[in-house]
């Protein structure tokens, strides 16, 4: 009887023990998951303003958008227009990226418009229609020369849809043909000045300050690029690496190429008071040839007897032309001046000054033709690069000096 009360004891005080260990582990889970809730909403709340501030450009634009949704219809209402809808998709359609591209979009899309109204809206009186197989006939009439014109011209792209919306509206509202045509251009048109105003009003984006950023982008990538071009001068080159880089640039060209243009529309039409991208765009061109050829010399490493004397002045020469490369494409961003070209001046006549030893007949004539190609071909490539980094110093220090007078018309982004 004693030995079992006692049993009963140890096993009560076992009981016990294992419920303040599962109490105690229970407490410090409750603990550790709420320590992992407040560390989840902390770092939740870092990456939101982080993210504004890097999508900063589509949040704009996503306002834009809807501003102008919003202002159309409200204007479509207001007028008893009879098909709010394509008021509202016109200034949806039209409100772009920038004030370059959505001034190139409106002009053509009231051009397609226009054209593609007033030759359905013919079509439509001129042959009546009141059976289904004749407006089949009148449908195919309106829309295969509209579409064919389109496929000329891209302007008149809108110029089919346009004449859908024409020929079949009267189907579905009470309206005649001819009325028909007319609404369909007020309906775009007011949904086109929508879309341009709210581009032009609402925190409007710059065609020219994207340029600029699309040449800072491919100063960088060049910058990027150049260590690894002159590696090949020593070792064997990392050919993917390289090729990846390039097709970078090659992207980041074409991109600038496109909004270039825009900011180009955006000058012409006196928008905004800005400096010709052009110069800039072609002077990015001649570095970007300077580095394939650079690339092209560097396909192989370059004899030991070589590689001792110029491998040393090569780094340097890298070295310079990057940094400069670098602090350019940050004068371009911060509007500022061009940077020093001292620098790189100094390693590129230290380099010029060790091939002319080299040009001589003898050192010459004991290296095989395809090295002396090469080492020729580089101190010609980088002599051009000298050249157009005086170009490039040109280019920034005019867009430095126009966009500071032209400060309150382009705000910085």
């Amino acid at each position: 009887m004693a030995r079992l009360i006692a049993d009963r004891k140890v096993h009560c005080r076992g009981s016990a023990s294992r419920k303040v260990s599962v109490i105690r582990f229970s407490s410090r889970s409750t603990i550790l998951a709420r320590d992992l809730r407040v560390t989840r909403i902390a770092e939740a709340w870092r990456w939101l303003p982080t993210q504004i501030r890097d999508r900063g450009m589509e949040l704009r634009f996503g306002l834009r958008v809807s501003t102008a949704a919003v202002l159309s219809f409200v204007l479509a209402h207001w007028l008893n227009l009879p098909l709010a809808l394509w008021t509202v998709l016109t200034a949806v359609i039209l409100t772009q990226m920038n004030v370059g591209r959505s001034l190139k979009a409106t002009i053509d899309y009231m051009v397609g418009t226009l054209g593609g109204a007033a030759y359905s809206g013919a079509i439509a009186v001129l042959v009546p229609h009141d059976s289904e197989l004749v407006l089949l006939m009148v449908l195919a009439i309106g829309i295969a020369p509209l579409a064919l014109l389109a496929a000329i011209d891209p302007r008149f792209s809108a110029a089919p849809f346009t004449a859908v919306l024409v020929l079949l509206a009267p189907t579905i509202a009470d309206v005649s043909p001819l009325q028909s045509a007319v609404y369909r251009v007020i309906e775009v048109a007011i949904g086109a000045v929508t879309g341009l105003s709210v581009s032009l009003l609402v925190l409007p984006a710059r065609a020219q300050v994207l340029a600029l950023e699309g040449a800072g982008r491919m100063l960088d990538l060049m910058a990027q690029l150049l260590p690894e071009l002159f590696k090949g001068f020593a070792e064997e080159l990392d050919a993917p690496e390289i090729l990846r880089i390039q097709e970078n640039v090659g992207r980041a060209f074409a991109q600038l190429d496109e909004v270039a243009a825009e900011a180009q529309r955006e000058r012409i039409t006196s928008l905004v008071a800005a400096p010709d991208s052009g110069p800039l765009l072609r002077s990015l061109v001649r570095l970007q040839h300077d580095l394939f050829m650079i690339g092209r010399a560097a396909a192989a490493p370059l004899p030991q007897s070589l590689r001792a004397r110029l491998a040393p002045l090569l780094a340097r020469v890298s070295e310079t032309a990057g940094e400069y490369l670098r602090q350019s494409s940050a004068a371009l961003l911060s509007r500022h001046g061009p940077p020093q070209l001292h620098p790189f001046e100094v390693a590129l006549d230290s380099y010029l000054a060790a091939i002319m030893d080299i040009r001589g007949p003898t050192p010459t004539r004991e290296l095989p033709v395809d090295i002396v190609v090469r080492v020729f071909a580089l101190d010609f490539a980088l002599d051009q690069l000298g050249r157009n980094f005086g170009d490039l110093a040109r280019v920034v220090s005019e867009f430095a000096q126009s966009l500071e007078a032209a400060a309150g018309a382009i705000p910085a982004e």
